[in-house]
């Protein structure tokens, strides 16, 4: 493509988000957002410096070349000024190289439009990639009619000890022994257990995994990649550099990640909802978004957990209000029956299920 006729269509998006405000582009945007210690952060969806991986032309040279005009995301060139982006290119010994660098961006950002898919297609995607993954619980996947489908974002809602970090544990390590899948588990306040995916593994084995359990439990548990992470904006940066390993997998045919967990996302979006602005809405919804994209493009389960809090009438209700509830494809409330292994489940928001179908479920310790 030639640059000025990408600056043309690229403007005229920079100025549709002029006049529209705090616009999305796509999934892509750059948001800044006052912390609690009044400093200013930024969170770039698409950093320049995670493309040069895929993307060689954007190299150092071009990243230290943009910097100095302010560009450091995609989103940044787009609200950039292309035609003087491209005039400071010219004046540069590396002109050609540079103006090259403008253009793979531009098709980076071109190549986010998904087209149009017609009934038919959008069957077959969901006959060949959406299929559903046990989570070990009998309870959950009688109710779910198999379990976690491919292709949504699934939230577990409850209290404090209703059995939503378990629920993650055990699906963890059904997964990765029953599917063989690869899977990405995003601890929010160190309630990741190994021990305990193990505890689920060996209660579910059978007589040839006890016998070389060894062997088993390790290749298992080299299946589950666990990331700590404390805040929102390094979410951001953990799910854009899965979405690059997700890409080069496909290309290496390496162990199908099939299971993304975000234990929890309430912990994460939470601390920024506070005050009278709406950058901390606006990062949740992104943060939403980004998630089913992932599962969508990649044919992931995606599974998150949200805490509750008082409602009307002493009612609790699922936290991240109104924003929120409409991100999520599934969404199901869990309790606990006090003293007892037992759960309770119940559908709050199904695309195919009448909310209200309950279940319980046993966990052990």
């Amino acid at each position: 493509m030639e640059v000025g006729l990408d600056i043309k269509f690229f403007q005229r998006e920079r100025r549709k988000k002029e006049e529209g405000g705090v616009l999305i582009h796509q999934l892509y945007i750059v948001l800044h957002v006052t912390t609690a210690r009044g400093e200013r952060g930024k969170c770039e969806m698409a950093p320049l410096k995670y493309l040069e991986q895929e993307y060689p032309i954007l190299d150092s040279n071009f990243q230290n070349f943009c910097a100095t005009h302010g560009i450091f995301s995609e989103e940044d060139l787009l609200l950039h000024d292309l035609h003087v982006l491209v005039a400071f290119a010219e004046q540069q010994s590396t002109s050609e190289r540079l103006k090259q660098g403008i253009t793979q961006v531009l098709s980076i950002i071109d190549g986010q439009h998904q087209p149009w898919l017609n009934g038919m297609e959008l069957l077959e995607d969901a006959q060949l990639n959406k299929h559903v993954l046990s989570t070990g619980c009998e309870g959950i996947d009688l109710l779910l009619q198999g379990g976690l489908r491919m292709g949504q974002l699934t939230e577990l809602v409850g209290a404090s000890s209703s059995g939503k970090t378990q629920v993650c544990l055990l699906a963890t390590s059904n997964v990765a022994k029953k599917h063989m899948g690869g899977v990405v588990y995003l601890d929010t306040g160190n309630s990741f257990s190994p021990q305990r995916v193990i505890d689920f593994i060996r209660q579910n084995s059978d007589p040839a995994i006890d016998q070389a359990k060894h062997r088993i439990l390790q290749k298992v548990m080299n299946r589950i990649l666990c990331h700590s992470v404390f805040d929102i904006f390094t979410m951001f940066d953990v799910l854009h550099q899965l979405e690059l390993n997700l890409r080069s997998q496909i290309q290496k045919g390496d162990c199908q990640v099939q299971l993304l967990i975000v234990d929890s996302m309430s912990s994460l979006v939470t601390p920024i909802l506070g005050g009278g602005g709406s950058q901390g809405h606006a990062l949740m919804t992104s943060a939403g978004f980004l998630l089913k994209k992932l599962a969508h493009e990649h044919n992931l389960v995606v599974l998150v957990t949200n805490h509750t809090v008082g409602g009307e009438g002493g009612i609790s209700k699922p936290a991240l209000g109104e924003s929120w509830k409409s991100i999520p494809h599934v969404r199901l409330r869990l309790s606990h029956d006090q003293g007892s292994s037992i759960y309770n489940v119940s559908v709050f928001k199904h695309p195919s299920m009448a909310s209200g179908k309950a279940a319980r479920f046993t966990i052990y310790d």
